[in-house]
């Protein structure tokens, strides 16, 4: 792998560009906004800019970096005076406002994890990547290779998605070792550390302006030499085998989350760290609700004689049935509001809407007694106890004229 000698200058430039955004802007709030609608803001914009939820985005973690900015400042009431009275020179190295030097904001991370705190049950390290712990991106500080994060895609049903819920997935995977502990050697004392690479599995070559680094030829990017290897991982210090393992999905995920299980990927080689697990969730669609965002949607077949006569209509909801008043002379396409019958919000815990949309239902199959009977109902009420009917043929009378 070839990279420029310097990156480590280029980086610490980096640390020190600070937003010169307005905060107010950067969090789209007014500058009259109180403490609970910026948080809850900063919540929303964090949410859609994390970094784990936009692999694929560059820009994405500068926006995320520029929200913790923000929100460190107008988060804090005496930053947030500071700011407002002398702008963002209250935040360089010696500004006016006294608020911390060039380089005092914390790691955006930290400031997610603080204001996220334990929202998600088991830790927020398990949803969308984790906050902090840099998913896949980790290394191992004793220079033992880490294993590899693994992929799992996992189909829930909306009720599941909704409601939240705990699952068992059975993945095949490198685990440890049980015969040498994960040292690799049979006696467990035949391991010493590779004197070529000093241990780090990687070697490091300069030509000119450039480093190359590499995996150490003498111990394969291992870091170690065995000279005893374990006759049943041939000295690398873990085994494929089937493994099971339980996952909590919380309640109001929707389709595309990715959720981190820490610890849950391959076995690190020779006792180095397991990588992570990545669960992602796709919802299966379902045969009577429609989601959109967290309100839920379906159609409902109403009978005729309701419709005309009014009556209750029992519904399906995800909690089971509720009943709706359907007035007299209701008209097929009508849309009545179920609140608080969606999903979950996942971050601020606020649930959705159900809207049912009533399909007038006209029969399909009438004896010669039935239609004579309807017909001279037909006749009975005329056109002017057909609202739409008599609307249609006010706004089309050009066209008949023709």
């Amino acid at each position: 792998m070839w990279w420029w000698r310097k990156p480590r200058l280029k980086q610490e430039k980096l640390n020190k560009m600070e937003s010169t955004r307005d905060y107010y802007e950067v969090l789209g709030v007014s500058k009259d906004a109180n403490a609970s609608e910026i948080k809850k803001s900063y919540r929303k914009m964090a949410m859609k800019f994390h970094p784990d939820q936009n692999p694929d985005d560059p820009k994405a973690e500068e926006n995320f970096k520029e929200l913790g900015e923000a929100y460190e400042v107008l988060g804090d009431e005496d930053k947030r005076a500071a700011y407002d009275r002398y702008g963002h020179a209250a935040f360089k190295q010696g500004g006016m406002g006294g608020g911390g030097g060039g380089g005092g904001f914390h790691d955006p991370m930290d400031i997610f994890s603080q204001v996220f705190g334990g929202a998600f049950g088991g830790g927020f390290e398990d949803f969308f990547g984790g906050g902090g712990g840099g998913g896949g991106r980790r290394r191992a500080k004793s220079g033992k290779k880490r294993g590899s994060d693994l992929r799992y895609d996992l189909e829930v049903a909306l009720e599941e998605a909704a409601h939240g819920a705990e699952k068992e997935l059975e993945i095949e995977k490198h685990a440890a070792c049980d015969t040498c502990k994960s040292s690799g050697s049979k006696s467990g004392t035949g391991t010493k550390t590779c004197t070529t690479c000093g241990g780090q599995g990687q070697v490091v070559r300069q030509a000119g302006i450039f480093v190359q680094q590499s995996a150490c030829p003498e111990c394969r990017g291992a870091g170690q030499i065995i000279s005893d290897p374990c006759g049943d991982c041939g000295g690398k210090g873990r085994r494929q085998k089937a493994d099971r393992i339980r996952i909590k999905i919380p309640a109001g995920v929707d389709d595309g989350v990715r959720l981190r299980s820490s610890g849950n990927g391959d076995a690190g080689l020779r006792g180095g760290p397991a990588g992570d697990l990545y669960v992602f969730l796709h919802v299966k669609p379902h045969d009577i609700f429609e989601r959109r965002g967290e309100d839920l949607y379906c159609e409902v077949p109403v009978a005729f004689s309701t419709a005309a006569l009014g009556g209750e209509l029992e519904v399906p909801t995800l909690e089971g049935k509720a009943s709706i008043k359907v007035p007299a002379g209701t008209q097929g396409g009508t849309v009545f509001r179920l609140r608080n019958r969606g999903v979950q919000d996942i971050s601020s815990g606020r649930k959705g809407d159900l809207h049912v949309e009533v399909q007038v239902e006209v029969p399909t199959r009438l004896d010669d007694e039935q239609k004579e009977k309807l017909k001279t109902f037909s006749e009975s009420i005329g056109e002017k106890n057909s609202p739409l009917h008599e609307g249609f043929l006010e706004k089309a009378k050009r066209f008949f004229s023709l």
